[in-house]
């Protein structure tokens, strides 16, 4: 088949979520059809990104997506007097709009593949140029349940305005887009269940497919004994992972400290808010070689109070063989077995407690580390799991809809 797969973010290198789901699917995509790769790519995007990208796919075309604070502030006025999300109006790029209406005026493709609801509005445009095309959408998200939970810890007033307004707009928007492809896939099936809620009208045919990781290409790091260290990674980009960590820093770690005081925060993040550095905390910045850090890790945290889909450090961080402590949101959408293959904690007092126990007890870390490893083997393995999006396509070609 030939696919135009339409991409928010420049599929390499693999250091964010969204980043490893399409990689993955593009290259199980790749080494069945024909896929021309169209994407968004900003400044710190490298033409040996684009090169990689090349060698999965039959061709690939890149955008420049614009960004600048004073051109956000103009997208939310262009939301609140059009009714429609901050988060989609702000990605509206008529350059991709162009290139879309050339492809396709030059090229017969049978799908058109979006990749989160962000390129929907993409893929509905080049159907307009391609009448004869298949839709399917890739949900990363319930995208609506994010400002919901942001809001919901948001302490100043107007930001909690707008996180609460953009999930209303969006409540009604994503529904209603997702019902114009022929086929939706989501990443968990609480997402899905999620958007059926809040849908007056019958959804499209669904699947859900996890987002897998490439844990056979992955060695269990060699832990050292003894090194009390509490790691957290993360992009601080997305608001979900810097309101979780900030949680951690002022409201957890400290009784951690006060139990065990050797204990050590690293927080690996890119461009760190001011005030997050303080005592036994260590901000890195980015960190190109993640090894020396992942040896000397007794506990991984994912302290997530807000976010959708999956999170895919966890999937990581089971790879890597290390031990970890979430929450139920940071944990979200994956095969989890609380006290078996990490821990869960929701208040401060419990993730505090439980953080404890893994780092006083080497015993119960080795325990996780291993079922952890053991799980992300078996159930998020791209080169077994992904075999599903033959179903997928298979039933979007024929017509037909999932079991």
């Amino acid at each position: 088949m030939q696919i135009l797969y339409l991409s928010q973010v420049l599929p390499f290198p693999l250091d964010a979520g969204p980043k490893m789901r399409s990689y993955f699917v593009l290259k199980y995509l790749a080494q069945r059809h024909e896929v021309t790769l169209v994407t968004f790519v900003r400044p710190t995007d490298k033409p040996a990104y684009i090169a990689e990208m090349e060698k999965i796919c039959a061709a690939v075309h890149t955008i420049p997506m614009p960004r600048a604070a004073w051109r956000d502030g103009l997208f939310l006025l262009k939301s609140l007097l059009t009714a429609q999300p901050f988060l989609i109006v702000r990605d509206g790029v008529s350059a991709m709009v162009n290139l879309l209406r050339e492809l396709t005026s030059s090229q017969k493709f049978d799908v058109i593949h979006a990749d989160q609801l962000w390129m929907a509005q993409y893929a509905l445009r080049a159907k307009q140029f391609a009448p004869d095309a298949r839709l399917v959408l890739d949900q990363h998200n319930a995208v609506y349940l994010i400002p919901r939970r942001m809001a919901t810890g948001e302490t100043n007033i107007a930001k909690k305005l707008i996180l609460a307004r953009e999930s209303r707009v969006m409540a009604r928007y994503e529904p209603r887009i997702c019902a114009r492809f022929d086929h939706v896939v989501w990443v968990t099936a609480e997402d899905l269940q999620a958007v059926r809620r809040i849908s007056a009208a019958p959804m499209s045919a669904a699947t859900v497919i996890p987002i897998c990781a490439d844990p056979e290409a992955v060695s269990p790091v060699v832990r050292k004994k003894g090194v009390r260290r509490v790691t957290f990674l993360g992009g601080l980009h997305w608001l979900p992972n810097a309101q979780g960590i900030l949680w951690f820093a002022r409201n957890v770690f400290p009784a951690i400290r006060a139990r065990v005081p050797d204990a050590v925060l690293t927080v690996i993040v890119k461009n760190p808010p001011p005030g997050l550095a303080s005592d036994g905390v260590e901000v890195t910045g980015y960190v190109s070689d993640l090894s020396p850090y992942l040896a000397e890790t007794e506990a991984f945290v994912v302290p997530l109070h807000a976010g959708g889909g999956m999170r895919v450090k966890i999937l990581d961080a089971w790879a890597w063989g290390l031990p970890i402590v979430s929450t139920t949101i940071g944990a979200e959408g994956i095969n989890i077995a609380d006290g078996e293959n990490m821990l869960i904690a929701d208040t401060a007092a419990d993730f505090a407690e439980a953080v404890v126990r893994v780092l006083e007890s080497p015993a119960l870390g080795q325990k996780f580390a291993e079922r952890g490893r053991r799980a992300v083997m078996e159930h998020y393995n791209w080169r077994t799991i992904y075999r599903q999006w033959d179903e997928v396509y298979d039933l979007v070609l024929k017509g037909t809809s999932a079991a």
